[in-house]
């Protein structure tokens, strides 16, 4: 009994700081995309932030509202709309103030803070 107690309490535990680690998670995502779009509305170009998509654990990619993927590790020109519209779909959603938004990308259900830039171009970034 002692042993099944023991490792409920682990697990309740272990479950209590993934919680804390993903609010600061979501933080860091949030802070990194807002940093961005400010960036880009400032003139900076969505190439300028190449180095974005190259981040860990919370790559960042940009693209515009039809589809064409401009910052990305390995979908740079191409079209997320063609390669994966449930996630376009999703993305899409993106709003100047930003939200949070849900899909599936290579069978995973994925988290994404989007928010769109004053020129129409939307940044992305989750887990």
């Amino acid at each position: 009994m002692k042993k099944l107690f023991l490792i409920m309490l682990v697990v309740i535990v272990g479950l209590s700081l993934t919680g804390i680690v993903s609010a600061a998670d979501k933080d860091a995502i949030k802070a990194q995309v807002d940093e961005i779009v400010m960036a880009i509305d400032g003139g900076k170009m969505a190439g300028d932030f190449a180095d974005a998509a190259k981040k860990e654990p919370y790559y960042v990619y940009i693209l515009e509202e039809n589809g064409k993927v401009l910052v990305h590790p390995s979908l740079v020109g191409e079209s997320l709309k063609e390669k994966a519209a449930p996630a376009y779909d999703a993305v899409v959603k993106a709003t100047p103030e930003g939200t949070w938004v849900m899909y599936e990308w290579k069978g995973k259900e994925k988290n994404a803070y989007v928010r769109k830039t004053k020129s129409g171009a939307i940044v992305g970034s989750g887990y």
